[in-house]
């Protein structure tokens, strides 16, 4: 319908935009971050008697402002250039070629077909879970990875779906946007865990010439506290909010949301790849336990992805198999009134 198409393209608008606002808080954090260490180091080295911790902080900050933007820049810069070798270093993915599995490539390629995408290279990962994700940055480096689980398991029209949601990430820029948001993530993630290993390890200074200032510190490991947990918050809304849209777009592509939702329903529970780190894993199809957790995962729950497509993109769930007849209601078992039987259920010999 037109008006689905519509209402689909505005929310993938409205969400790039948001995403965009997502990104910019996280280079805030970045600075926020800097000004926590600042704070803690001039709390630990303590400053000129008559002189503010606080002042002389604030000033730091803004010699140090040019400094730490190109050093968050060029990170992210590092993170866009080995993004792909970096998550295939660490998951084992191996790239698949045309000739090697025809079948699988020849579904990627006829759902880039139908968009007028480039077709991005294709990888597997030797595990027996069910997942996939796409990674890179550009046309050049865009790649889409299955299990050998997923392939495995799952039908051609779901295989299909699965391919078609990780290609709607592709296109919608939501793996560029997550590849930014785990790299500064990541490393606000890393300073945060430094410090907190590190507090009161470091005598405050006591010399004559400076004081320390044990409430500087205190402030400063709140600040970056607070970064961390924020940063958290921005990757988990950066990556929930785009699921539901990969699903949508992904039923666009293929025309069957039955498929994408008996695909959601064999993947559930079964989706970790052992060894793969959290942030790869923030990346995939599916990471999501479906319970209490769901609070605080990466992913909406199967559940709630499932109710989405049902409820709107006309999807179905499955049949469940009927439940067999009571053993009163059997017609291949003889009348059990006037027979004796022995142990496993057989008549006795005359």
């Amino acid at each position: 319908m037109p008006g689905q198409a519509f209402g689909l393209y505005t929310h993938m608008r409205n969400n790039r935009i948001r995403s965009g606002f997502l990104i910019a808080g996280l280079f805030l954090l970045v600075y926020l971050t800097s000004y926590g260490l600042i704070l803690i180091a001039y709390g630990y080295g303590g400053v000129a008697r008559g002189q503010s911790v606080y002042s002389e902080t604030i000033h730091l900050f803004w010699s140090w402002f040019p400094f730490i933007t190109l050093a968050a820049t060029a990170w992210v810069f590092i993170g866009f250039k080995i993004n792909v070798g970096l998550i295939g270093a660490v998951t084992g993915a191996k790239g698949v070629t045309r000739e090697q599995n025809p079948k699988l490539y020849r579904m990627l390629e006829n759902l880039c077909i139908s968009r007028g995408l480039t077709v991005p290279k294709l990888s597997i990962v030797e595990s027996e879970a069910l997942n996939a994700f796409a990674s890179g940055v550009n046309d050049k480096q865009f790649t889409v990875t299955v299990t050998t689980g997923l392939i495995q398991t799952l039908t051609d029209d779901e295989i299909e779906a699965v391919l078609a949601h990780e290609l709607t990430h592709i296109r919608n820029g939501d793996v560029r946007m997550m590849i930014i948001a785990v790299v500064i993530a990541g490393v606000i993630s890393l300073i945060g865990e430094i410090i907190f290993r590190s507090v009161g390890r470091v005598r405050v200074s006591s010399n004559d010439d400076k004081k320390g200032n044990g409430v500087a510190i205190l402030l400063g490991v709140a600040i970056i506290a607070i970064s961390w947990l924020l940063a958290v918050v921005i990757r988990l809304s950066l990556s929930r909010s785009r699921e539901y849209l990969a699903d949508a777009g992904a039923v666009e592509l293929t025309k069957n949301p039955d498929a994408m939702i008996s695909a959601l329903l064999k993947i559930a529970g079964r989706a970790d790849i052992d060894g793969v780190p959290s942030g790869v894993m923030d990346m995939c199809f599916e990471n999501d336990p479906d319970d209490f957790a769901d609070l605080f995962s990466t992913h909406p729950s199967i559940t709630k992805r499932v109710q989405a497509l049902v409820e709107t993109a006309g999807g179905r769930m499955p049949a469940m198999p009927p439940h067999p007849p009571r053993m009163s209601e059997r017609q291949d078992l003889p009348t059990m009134v006037g027979t004796a039987r022995g142990p496993w259920g057989a008549r006795p010999q005359d």
